[in-house]
């Protein structure tokens, strides 16, 4: 199969240079990344797609044209919504006539939704596009697979969609495309079965670590989350050469909910402070300040991230210190929110959020990407990872994504207030009311991501992780439900991505 895969990489790298046409061109970067092999010809794709922005296009079809724009604003390539002009009337309205072409409306729909603030006009194209296509998915008026993509767009347009629960839909609907190359449905088979082996191995390893781990630390009332964990690792970074980052990652994640059910669940408020205590410490002469059930948990948290600092090479080991020091700051928002509960206290909306925007996990989370990554993540890079106004807005997609999600199966006892119901109370309205505002919210950060992939175009790789966490939030919060909680949802994906290969 690697063999195999080989030479088919090598016919597909010819057919980026072999072709002068613009659309030909775009269709190919297009497919290779909606099939799951774009990591394999990142710099023909970075290439062709500065020669597109550059050069000029004149076409007048609205699928080519929103193509152009969705492609090259993904990749930090600025692109102006006036190119959407030609298809309005004078009164400035997209025109009726483009209401019967579902392929142009689905990329029209899918393009706008990488709008950034101040784009009216895209919140125009987004309003108008949903509209025609979900009158045309009533009237049953679309064949298969543009039905399908259609429908799954409606509910999550594709610049937010996870790539490899994407690339799954995709291989079985890109052989029924007009024009497909079947080259590259070769290739994209063989290179998912081959990454497949690869990210089973890893999930065994993961788990195997997590039986002993908890196995070691006794604690009966954690929660066995370590596949929904390495699922969530594996959505933002894939590929093969990046199995320390996602084995790291993942093991960060479950260090992290450890640490969450003890505050959140089970610890009394004395135990919680010395708890946060000795975590601030950081050594393991504070371990005598801790209850007897947390102490093996602690030396298990300490050994975890010294391995992590261990297993990096010297001009890393900063950013193993740096996650480190944010599980101290995370610890010490878990107090504060254990504190708000112990002392039933109420907080504002604004109170809420700025607190729970913190325990989120995100500022730890993004740090945690670039471990493991090398030279490919520059200081620069690491700095904006650790401390950019993108990281705290995918903070708040978490935040009320969750929110949402939690308040819509019932609050726990115990928990504090959440924005949800901070909303509701400070306004006095309703459930649904609170919803539809924190959704627009969260409308307005993906804008501020949106905005990111351009405004720091030459940190577009760690940009694109902070992007990926977004889009692994959405999926596990996707329909208001908490897939990471309650993981029965994700039962069918997890095989498919990780046991059912691909038919050849």
């Amino acid at each position: 199969m690697r063999q195999r895969a080989k030479r088919l990489k090598m016919n597909v790298r010819t057919l980026f240079w072999t072709s002068n046409d613009v659309v030909v061109r775009m269709n190919l970067v297009d497919a290779v990344q909606r099939l799951g092999i774009g990591h394999l010809f990142k710099d023909e794709i970075r290439r062709t797609l500065n020669d597109i922005h550059q050069s000029e296009f004149t076409s007048s079809s609205l699928h080519e044209v929103a193509l152009r724009f969705r492609l090259l604003r993904e990749h930090g390539l600025w692109v102006s919504p006036v190119t959407f002009n030609k298809f309005k009337g004078d009164d400035g309205r997209f025109m009726n006539g483009i209401a019967d072409e579902p392929r142009g409306l689905l990329s029209l729909y899918n393009a706008a939704y990488l709008l950034v603030h101040d784009e009216p006009e895209l919140e125009e194209a987004i309003s108008f596009s949903r509209y025609h296509l979900k009158s045309m998915m009533q009237g049953n008026n679309l064949k298969h697979p543009l039905s399908d993509q259609v429908k799954r767009a409606l509910n999550t347009p594709l610049p937010r969609t996870s790539k490899r629960t994407e690339t799954l839909h995709y291989l079985s609907e890109y052989g029924q495309e007009e024009g497909h190359m079947s080259i590259l449905l070769d290739l994209a088979k063989v290179e998912f079965n081959l990454l497949q082996g690869v990210h089973l191995k890893e999930l065994k390893a993961i788990s195997e670590w997590w039986r002993d781990l908890n196995e070691h630390v006794e604690l009966s009332y954690l929660r066995d989350r370590v596949v929904e964990s390495y699922t969530c690792s594996h959505m933002l970074f894939y590929e093969e050469g990046l199995a320390f980052t996602r084995i790291t990652f993942t093991k960060i994640i479950v260090l992290i909910i450890m640490m969450d059910d003890t505050y959140d669940s089970h610890a009394t408020i004395q135990e919680c402070r010395k708890l946060n205590e000795a975590i601030q410490r950081w050594n393991e002469s504070a371990v005598s300040v801790l209850p007897e059930y947390l102490k093996n948990f602690y030396h298990k948290l300490l050994n975890n991230f010294k391995e992590f600092e261990n297993q990096v090479v010297v001009s890393e080991k900063y950013r193993v210190a740096h996650a480190k020091k944010e599980f101290q700051i995370l610890s010490h928002y878990f107090l504060q929110e254990a504190e708000w509960s112990h002392n039933n206290y109420e907080p504002s909306f604004e109170e809420q959020l700025a607190l729970s925007t913190k325990t989120s996990t995100v500022q730890l989370l993004c740090v945690s990407t670039t471990v493991g990554r090398g030279d490919a993540i520059t200081n620069e890079a690491f700095m904006w990872a650790a401390s950019s106004t993108t990281v705290t807005s995918c903070a708040k997609i978490m935040r009320f994504t969750n929110d949402i999600a939690s308040y819509e199966r019932g609050k726990n006892k115990g928990e504090i207030a959440s924005t949800v119901e901070c909303y509701m109370n400070e306004h006095n309205i309703i459930s649904e009311v609170a919803f539809a505002k924190l959704d627009s919210l969260v409308e307005d950060e993906w804008r501020t991501i949106n905005q990111a992939r351009c405004e720091h175009h030459q940190l577009l790789p760690v940009v694109q992780r902070v992007v990926n966490l977004a889009i692994c939030i959405m999926f596990f919060y996707d329909k208001r439900k908490d897939a990471y909680t309650f993981s029965t949802h994700l039962q069918e994906i997890v095989r498919n991505l990780f046991i059912n290969p691909i038919t050849m």
